[in-house]
């Protein structure tokens, strides 16, 4: 006699096994705070080992696709992030596929988690994460099972697939093209702390300046706005005379700090010179245009779907890591130094 197939697991079973109620099961599905943390992770132990998902997502899934994918990040206020949910969701859409956004208030595990299992409800074939891989890839930090997982903006994790611009490179880039002019002293404007790029494109110009045996200097912070990059041109021009050249983490702080550097009557390139990163569309319209480094979010995009089909279509995500090269864009911001 043909075996029947076992029941799917329900709320009910995770809330025995846990030894909670089921409000409790629920409360830390939706990510909520009032949840003990050692009580959360019984939860989430007790789903990976039944299997369990919200609302008999997994069931659907057995009948084939429900032709969405969910995107969960921590902000759009960045141009990066703006550029590749863009990018992700032109390629979904070539696949059929069409994009569910979550915006999360915060950068914890329980926020997270609670994304997840929002986007599970919202009967997804899979999920993209637009954060830290780091913030997910801890010993405690689990979701529950059923859908694949790629993670964009990260460095390479553990459990999951993941991929970014090569923040590194393109940090390396600029630096090298400032010492190739001739520029000796070059000060960095980073991003606000917390942030993988800002952190990855530090060190690299950090490491540049070092294998040239140049000094390197505490770098300045700002906070992605142009308003920052203004705030930093008093220090910035303070250390003029040493300091010839700024490598600012972004485009909209170099525009700010071209800006101070007009009011003070800081000539750019002459007296300093200035380079950004992302190559926004605006950067070539600035005065003067801006040397920057251009991202590829196209092919960032591209490769994100093609990973989120292989986890759809197969039913795993191998944790393979990916860069994305980046490209010098050099305009008039840049120049050798006048003492050179």
């Amino acid at each position: 006699m043909e075996a029947r197939p076992s029941k799917p697991a329900a709320m009910a079973d995770v809330a025995a096994l846990a030894g909670v109620s089921s409000q409790t099961v629920s409360r830390v599905a939706n990510g909520a705070t009032n949840v003990k943390e050692a009580t959360r992770l019984r939860v989430i132990q007790a789903m990976r080992e039944i299997g369990y998902r919200p609302n008999g997502a997994a069931r659907a899934l057995k009948r084939g696709s429900y032709g969405s994918v969910g995107v969960i990040t921590f902000t759009l206020a960045s141009y990066g992030n703006i550029r590749t949910v863009e990018a992700i969701s032109a390629r979904l859409a070539d696949r059929g596929y069409s994009l569910t956004l979550i915006n999360v208030p915060d950068r914890t595990m329980g926020s997270i988690s609670g994304a997840y299992n929002r986007l599970a409800d919202e009967a997804v074939d899979a999920v993209i994460v637009l954060f830290e891989a780091r913030l997910i890839d801890q010993e405690h930090a689990e979701f529950p099972p059923g859908l694949p997982v790629v993670v964009v903006d990260s460095q390479e994790a553990r459990r999951f697939p993941t991929l970014d611009t090569d923040q590194a490179e393109g940090a390396a880039l600029a630096t090298e093209h400032l010492i190739t002019l001739g520029h000796r002293d070059i000060l960095h404007l980073a991003g606000p702390e917390g942030s993988f790029s800002a952190e990855r494109r530090t060190a690299a110009w950090a490491d540049t300046m070092a294998r040239h045996g140049l000094p390197v200097r505490p770098s300045l912070r700002g906070d992605w706005s142009a308003e920052s990059g203004y705030a930093a041109g008093a220090e910035i021009a303070r250390q003029l005379g040493e300091v010839t050249a700024v490598f600012a983490a972004n485009d909209a702080m170099a525009l700010g700090v071209m800006r101070a550097m007009h009011e003070l009557g800081v000539g750019v390139p002459h007296d300093l010179s200035v380079v950004g990163f992302d190559n926004t569309p605006e950067s070539s319209c600035f005065w003067p245009p801006l040397t920057t480094v251009s991202q590829d979010f196209d092919t960032l995009g591209r490769i994100c779907v093609e990973l989120v089909a292989e986890g759809i279509e197969d039913g795993s995500t191998p944790n393979t890591h990916h860069l994305v090269p980046t490209e010098l864009v050099v305009r008039q911001s840049t120049a050798p130094p006048i003492r050179a």
